[in-house]
């Protein structure tokens, strides 16, 4: 996992200030909250802190050690040994702490303002023994418990972070899948036009020399400038039309944007590919249309053309078009588009309209 240099000091450093302020809130009323026949002494303030501060030792006891190398690996057995033994011994220091500080408040007090015990002694030992015990399992509970949320955390982090880089390299994957595809298809239009036409197809080379310009620039990046994909477009339409017979009839539409509208690059491309592959007839009337259109809040794209089904014999392309523009708007967008599909039985027309709702491209990574 990537993790640059200032967050992972600022991240330990707001962990820092937060074990400070938690120990801090812990000491304090120890300290502070003195009674008042006490003498206020070095020794004094010592026996108050060292129960917090034996506390303190178990957390970090758990929190450092027996966490990471027992409980996380799951060897259970030695994590309880550890904690078991280690909580029984604080426990009878505290305790001994505590009996030798109530001696030392008798000889500093008046017999006379000696309470009388409620309760055998056995039985008070025994009782405070056990509050020790709990309080020393509360603190070891605690560590525990924020050592696995943060292991948890820092895992799911990971998890992301290993998702958003393998969905990067698929991304990169579908365009560079894409781009010999489309290549293909238009060598072979300017293929078909030089038997008939070397002055168009110079022409033609012209323009697929700007279509490649842009593929190789555009292509370095997650997102492009929407008028720089309508361009795109738009000749790489122009270049199809130097094929297309007299009995076809292509409409373009492609409105300007706002400058600030991004979309992931040569993400409609297979789109018009398929327009032109399945939606032409060499006999027949044949239709294509490309409207592209945005705003502030979303990018819609409706492609139609004529509907010529290519045979059960013909497998050419075997529809891996249409699923890489699936694959891609699923990993470029997420949960922020729609696609809308089929085709319209009443005039044989496929249509393929697909909303975008993310013109700044902000869930890509």
């Amino acid at each position: 996992m990537l993790i640059s240099n200032n967050n992972l000091s600022h991240s330990r450093y707001l962990m820092f200030v937060f074990h400070f302020v938690c120990w801090l809130i812990v000491v304090l009323p120890a300290v502070i909250f003195v009674p008042q026949h006490e003498q206020r002494d070095m020794v004094s303030f010592l026996l108050h802190v060292s129960v917090p501060m034996l506390m303190c030792i178990i957390f970090y006891v758990n929190y450092l050690w027996l966490v990471p190398k027992y409980v996380i690996p799951r060897k259970f057995n030695a994590y309880i040994i550890g904690n078991v033994v280690l909580i029984i011994v604080f426990a009878l220091l505290i305790q001994w702490i505590m009996d030798f500080q109530h001696s030392r408040e008798l000889l500093l007090r008046p017999v006379r303002t000696c309470r009388r015990e409620l309760l055998p002694i056995p039985v008070m030992l025994l009782i405070f023994f056990f509050r020790n015990v709990f309080s020393l399992l509360l603190s070891a509970g605690v560590a525990t418990l924020i050592r696995i949320a943060l292991r948890w955390q820092q895992a799911e982090t990971e998890r992301k972070e290993m998702e958003i880089q393998k969905t990067e390299a698929e991304l990169r994957n579908l365009r560079n899948q894409i781009n010999p595809h489309f290549l293909l298809n238009t060598l072979n239009n300017i293929y078909a036009l030089i038997a008939f036409d070397q002055e168009r197809a110079q022409k033609a080379v012209l323009s697929l020399s700007a279509l490649l310009r842009q593929m190789l620039y555009g292509n370095q990046d997650n997102e492009v400038l929407l008028k720089d994909e309508q361009t795109f477009l738009a000749n790489y339409i122009d270049l199809m039309k130097i094929r297309t017979a007299s009995n076809v009839t292509i409409e373009v539409n492609m409105q300007s944007p706002a400058a600030s509208v991004k979309v992931a690059p040569f993400i409609f491309i297979s789109l018009v590919e398929n327009a032109f592959k399945h939606g032409i007839s060499p006999t027949q009337p044949s239709y294509i249309s490309v409207d592209i259109s945005s705003d502030a809040d979303k990018i819609i794209c409706v492609i139609k053309n004529t509907n010529f089904p290519k045979s059960a014999n013909d497998k050419s392309g075997h529809g891996i078009g249409l699923q890489q523009v699936e694959h891609r708007l699923r990993l470029s967008y997420a949960d922020h588009y729609e696609w809308i599909k089929g085709v319209d039985t009443s005039n044989n027309m496929y249509i393929s309209k697909i909303i975008i709702y993310d013109t700044k491209l902000c869930n890509n990574r």
